[in-house]
């Protein structure tokens, strides 16, 4: 064997290793998750709920890493006309504002405590085929992660609690 080719397997090994412990690591966050607080963390250090006083979701997991996540805020409003197709310009806003959804595949990076999502499905168009980092904890069956800083220095939260 020459020295390209072993270190061209090396690599190979270094990259399947790398994808296999990703791949382990969002087995252990396999399941079903349902959202327990949506909250702005605000520059001040002031905490305020960002989907309402009772937002409502789902994060599910499978065992290879795909995920879909929906967030909503339970305080929205039913569209008056009861189609939705003929909202007002009031309704549409919440109706978008409202909530948050994706899906797509999760991994996770445990020595850096990342989740990294790429998105390949989204409410928001713009994030559809971006990858996202968010910053985690797990304890237990709770899993928080922090969105990078909004403009306005804004953080928003997200945890979750484990279905048994």
């Amino acid at each position: 064997m020459n020295g390209r080719m072993g270190m061209g397997l090396v690599a190979v090994a270094g990259a399947v290793w790398a994808i296999a412990t990703a791949a382990g690591a969002a087995t252990s966050l396999a399941g079903t998750w349902t959202l327990a607080a949506a909250d702005d963390l605000h520059a001040d250090g002031s905490r305020t709920r960002g989907y309402g006083q009772a937002p409502k979701g789902r994060l599910i997991i499978d065992s290879t890493g795909r995920y879909s996540l929906q967030i909503f805020k339970s305080e929205r409003a039913r569209f008056a006309a009861g189609d939705k197709r003929k909202g007002t310009a009031a309704e549409f806003e919440g109706a978008v504002l409202g909530s948050s959804t994706h899906y797509g595949a999760v991994a996770v990076d445990e020595a850096a405590h990342v989740l990294v999502f790429r998105i390949e499905g989204a409410s928001y168009p713009n994030w559809e085929g971006t990858e996202q980092r968010r910053s985690y904890q797990l304890k237990g069956d709770e899993l928080s992660y922090q969105v990078p800083p909004a403009p306005d220095g804004t953080i928003p939260i997200s945890v979750w609690r484990r279905e048994r």
